[in-house]
C-alpha cells in the first residue's frame, strides 16, 4: 500500500468512527450540547463534512459541488432546527465522495493553497493537506467518543471493540473508583 492509500485509509476509518457515534441516538440526544462550550455530536460531523470539503475541494481549485450557505464563525460546529440529522449526514456522505474523488485524481505532491491559512503558510500539497485532516477528523472523533459516553456509556470504536477491556457497569464503576482513589492520594499528604 503506498502513501497515499495508507493515508486515504485512515481518513475513512475516522469518518467512519465519527459517523458511528450517532448510531442508536436520539435526534435530542445527537444534537444537545454536552460540554460548557456547547460540543455535541451531530456538530461534530456536520463541521467535518464542511472542513473536508473545503481542504479537498477549494484547495485545489475544485468545485465542491454542493451549494451550502456562508458559515459564521462556530456554526457549523451545531445544526439549526431546521438543518435535520439526514441534511447533515446529507452533507458529511457528499463530502466524502468529493474528498475521495480528489484523493483518487490527484498525486499527494499535487499543490494546492489554503486561503485561511494566509500567505505564509497556505501554500500546501495533498499530502499535507491529507495529514492535516486525518488529524482534524481522529480529533474530533475522539471529541465523538467522549461525548457519546457520556449520553449513553457507549465506549470504544464500536460494541465489542477488541482494544476495550470487556467490563460489566460494576466492574467499570470500581475501576473508575479505583482511578478516582489513586488521584486522591496522589494529592492528600
Amino acid at each position: 500500500m503506498g502513501d497515499k492509500e495508507n493515508l486515504h485509509r485512515y481518513l475513512v476509518q475516522e469518518r467512519e468512527d465519527l459517523l458511528g457515534k450517532l448510531d442508536g441516538l436520539s435526534e435530542y440526544d445527537v444534537r444537545r450540547p454536552l460540554t460548557p462550550t456547547g460540543t455535541n455530536l451531530l456538530g461534530l460531523v456536520k463541521h467535518v463534512a464542511f472542513t473536508q470539503l473545503g481542504y479537498l475541494t477549494e484547495v485545489f481549485g475544485r468545485p465542491p459541488g454542493l451549494d451550502y450557505p456562508e458559515i459564521a464563525a462556530h456554526d457549523d460546529m451545531w445544526a439549526k432546527p431546521a438543518e435535520t440529522r439526514q441534511d447533515v449526514l446529507g452533507w458529511f456522505a457528499h463530502s466524502c465522495a468529493r474528498a475521495d474523488e480528489t484523493v483518487a485524481e490527484l498525486d499527494l505532491a499535487a499543490e494546492g493553497f489554503v486561503p485561511w491559512w494566509g500567505p505564509e503558510r497556505g501554500h500546501v500539497t495533498l499530502q499535507r493537506v491529507l495529514v492535516h485532516l486525518v488529524a482534524e477528523v481522529a480529533r474530533h472523533a475522539g471529541h465523538a467518543d467522549i461525548l457519546r459516553e457520556m449520553v449513553d456509556g457507549a465506549a470504544g470504536r464500536r460494541p465489542q471493540d477488541p482494544s476495550l477491556p470487556q467490563r460489566s457497569a460494576e466492574e467499570w464503576a470500581a475501576w473508575r473508583d479505583r482511578i478516582e482513589a489513586a488521584a486522591r492520594a496522589a494529592v492528600e499528604p
